[in-house]
């Protein structure tokens, strides 16, 4: 960098993007940490609530919603299904396609692990005003959209 460019830690936004990634991060291993004794981690909940949600949703439809690629989703489900959370069906209309739904135990497992997902972010902010929550989430919102909006304009 030369002397007139500035540093990132230098622009007046950086400290409240630093602070989200870390705030994501600690959560994230928090969730981990406290999901363990179910032997999920935080991406095989995302996977079990979604489906939670919207049973029968298409491996496709799921990796969209995740904002993973399907070469994630090809790792992930067949563990899940082998350890009997979800099963994968063909759909009647178009062989091509899995439609994915939770077994019963995992339907128990995804409402414990939301349980004590619900649990952690009450604790975690507990202290901030529900007023202050709803202003950081309407940020966030922004954020996302913003984003997303480049990533179309990328495409």
């Amino acid at each position: 960098m030369n002397k007139n460019q500035s540093f990132p830690w230098d622009h007046p936004r950086f400290r409240s993007w630093v602070s989200v990634a870390r705030a994501c991060q600690l959560m994230q291993q928090a969730l981990t940490k406290a999901l363990a004794h179910l032997d999920i981690k935080p991406p095989h909940l995302d996977i079990l609530i979604n489906l939670y949600r919207f049973e029968g949703i298409s491996q496709q439809e799921l990796a969209r919603k995740l904002l993973v690629g399907r070469s994630n989703m090809s790792m992930l489900l067949p563990q899940m299904e082998k350890r009997g959370l979800i099963e994968r069906r063909g759909d009647a209309r178009d062989k091509r396609v899995l439609r994915l739904y939770l077994t019963e135990a995992g339907r128990k497992t995804t409402e414990e692990a939301m349980a004590i997902q619900t649990a952690l972010i009450e604790r975690s902010l507990s202290a901030t005003p529900l007023e202050q929550c709803m202003t950081v989430a309407d940020s966030m919102g922004n954020i996302i959209a913003a984003l997303s909006a480049d990533m179309k304009d990328a495409d």
